[in-house]
């Protein structure tokens, strides 16, 4: 007897009740003779009998599985768009039926409404899927925002939220080869202003002044070359104790950095590759799929002898193309999960690189003013010798020790008389 379209013909052994199913759903025998049904315009595949209503399964409590269903992250809008569940990126299997299925049993999968697809990573639906706790409720942490993509500024585009982290890394990294830079040219500076101040202390423009100002002029010139060794040893210091460090502290980030780049790199290729392999596997399965109803429908008005052995080969055929898209999503689950994984891993990783190098900056400007403090108290005391010597400067003693030591006599001469 032929079946009308969307009419289930009774597999051997089962009552001869015609099961009436929703539109677009059709029913198959896995090799084992297990029922399953197809939705040939979502390619969506159950055990369970489909209901009259779209997208809800006729017996309750069942579950379909897609690609994988969520991340701990957030989807293209922002927000938080979690599981109630933990993070966990593994595909369930049917344990509704206790039958040893095997590698044949087809792959089950979500309605396309229910999750987002953004560079081969599936998100949950902000409007299907309820919040979900943050790995780290209590911080504004790299682990709980950069999962999904940000739409450029210029609207060209998208960027990875990963992405967006290692752009933040690279910029702290050039910010502190900068820095670097400019505690060289203060260096530089300082080192050029020592060697003018020594030069000049050697200058031998008004040596000749005598008496207490004389002492204290000389007293100028010689803290002139005091000055120039405090900035000399100031310069020395920034040197050892701020440049450096800073150098050796961004070669050791940027080794850091190129290993988290890569890894995550490479695991976002594998991610893509297994998810092409995925969508194909799909194609493969709805073809082969169609074949089985093209045939069935042969038996039906019974075209051909060969229609049942057809149908059988067309059976294997939709039955192995199934088992290859498990295969496909599976091997898909388990390099999103390891991506999930290292994404934890890697961003926590990344935020650590990032406190630690602001606050070995802080530490490293904190002590280029601590230098500047101190040579300033250095520069200060070479001033001070000056001062006191300026203070002591007596006119009149000048005059009375030059005239002691220059005198000729005091005898004046007197008129000549006539």
């Amino acid at each position: 007897m032929a079946t009308k379209p969307g009419m289930v013909p009774p597999p051997p052994g089962e009552e001869s009740q015609t099961v009436i199913l929703p539109p677009g759903w059709q029913s198959y025998l896995s090799p084992q003779g297990r029922r399953y049904y197809v939705n040939t315009t979502t390619n969506e595949t159950t055990w369970e009998r489909p209901s009259g209503t779209p997208g809800i399964p006729a017996s309750p409590g069942s579950h379909r599985s897609s690609l994988p269903p969520t991340v701990n992250g957030y989807h293209a809008s922002g927000t938080p768009a979690h599981p109630a569940e933990t993070a966990h990126m593994s595909v369930r299997k049917s344990t509704g039926d206790s039958q040893n299925l095997g590698s044949s049993s087809p792959s089950k999968r979500q309605t396309k409404e229910n999750t987002i697809t953004i560079n081969c990573v599936t998100f949950p639906h902000p409007d299907t899927m309820p919040e979900q706790q943050l790995l780290k409720p209590t911080e504004w942490s790299y682990c709980d925002y950069f999962w999904a993509d940000k739409k450029d500024p210029q609207g060209n585009g998208t960027v990875a939220g990963f992405e967006l982290l290692l752009q933040k890394q690279l910029k702290g990294k050039q910010m502190q080869k900068e820095m670097s830079e400019f505690i060289r040219e203060r260096i530089k500076i300082e080192e050029d202003y020592a060697k003018n101040l020594a030069k000049l202390s050697q200058n031998s423009l008004a040596s000749q002044e005598e008496g207490s100002l004389g002492e204290a002029w000389a007293q100028v010139k010689k803290s002139l070359a005091d000055e120039a060794e405090v900035h000399l040893k100031f310069s020395a210091k920034l040197h050892s104790e701020v440049e450096k460090p800073l150098m050796n502290f961004r070669e050791n980030f940027k080794k850091d950095m190129k290993k988290c780049d890569h890894h995550i790199a490479d695991l976002r290729k594998q991610l893509a590759s297994r998810y092409a392999s995925v969508e194909k596997a799909r194609k493969a399965l709805t073809e082969r799929q169609r074949d089985l109803e093209m045939k069935t429908q042969q038996l039906e008005i019974k075209l051909s002898n060969k229609t049942e052995e057809d149908i059988k080969k067309a059976r294997r055929k939709s039955t192995q193309a199934g088992d290859d898209l498990m295969r496909c999503v599976d091997l898909y689950n388990q390099a999103q999960s390891k991506w999930f994984e290292e994404m934890v891993t890697t961003t926590l990783e990344l935020e650590r690189l990032e406190v630690e190098r602001v606050e070995m900056i802080r530490q490293h400007l904190c002590q280029y003013t601590q230098l500047r403090h101190e040579t300033d108290m250095f520069n200060q005391s070479t001033v001070e010798p000056v001062d006191q010597l300026l203070r002591k400067v007596d006119p009149a003693k000048d005059r009375e020790l030059w005239v002691r030591e220059h005198k000729t006599g005091n005898i004046r001469p007197v008129d000549m008389e006539i």
